[in-house]
């Protein structure tokens, strides 16, 4: 299933929200169709949360369904919110959008290639999985160059041959290259799914949505 929608007049929907196989957080703030939307298309029990102070849950948390990555901004009481649905690790490094510089899905996870090894170590140790650092198509931030599930990969234009094959590698899916949102090339801003389901920015096109179907597997 994939469905339109937008977080308070944005088409940057995934800033706001993060989603696993049977989870997703969401901003506290979020509209009552807005969590309807995410919890019906991607089949998942949808929480609102904040996370340091903030409403930008999807750039500061990643996770898959072995666990969660947080940034250190999140005080005790985020994190134990968090921490009650499912196991988290506070990411303990300048890079603290979690999730803008992690890739992760049930398989492996691709980072930021500014992260330390040790970082990485940790982190793929907190998301169950193997965590290879990298840039895609020139970002670092690769969390919000692509979007994966546990079936395919909606990554950035500028992708490389060489980095969909390390995504086909490390990630264990089939990539395709598309923008989201009439053009935008960062398609993890504009796109929230797993493996049942999207929800991707209304302001994206009906060629744009082909082609995230085809990339995420969505049939």
């Amino acid at each position: 299933m994939m469905r339109f929608s937008s977080y308070g007049g944005s088409p940057n929907i995934a800033v706001f929200a993060t989603a696993s196989e049977n989870l997703a957080f969401t901003a506290a703030d979020a509209s009552p169709e807005f969590e309807r939307t995410l919890g019906e298309a991607l089949g998942v029990d949808v929480i609102k949360v904040f996370v340091a102070g903030s409403h930008v849950v999807g750039s500061l948390i990643a996770m898959n369904s072995n666990g969660a990555v947080v940034t250190n901004m999140a005080d005790d009481d985020e994190m134990a919110a968090i921490e009650a649905h499912i196991p988290c690790m506070r990411l303990d490094d300048q890079l603290n959008a979690a999730g803008n510089n992690i890739l992760v899905n049930d398989h492996g996870a691709i980072v930021s290639p500014e992260y330390s090894e040790a970082t990485a170590r940790a982190i793929g140790e907190a998301l169950g999985v193997e965590a290879v650092r990298s840039s895609i198509g020139g970002i670092n931030t690769v969390g919000s160059a692509c979007r994966v599930t546990n079936k395919g990969c909606a990554c950035h234009m500028d992708a490389t041959d060489e980095e969909i094959a390390l995504i086909k590698d490390v990630l264990g899916v089939e990539c395709i290259r598309t923008t989201v949102n009439h053009g935008v090339r960062s398609v993890g801003a504009g796109i929230i799914a797993n493996s049942k389901g999207a929800i991707v920015g209304d302001q994206t096109t009906p060629i744009e949505m082909g082609k995230i179907e085809d990339a995420l597997v969505l049939y």
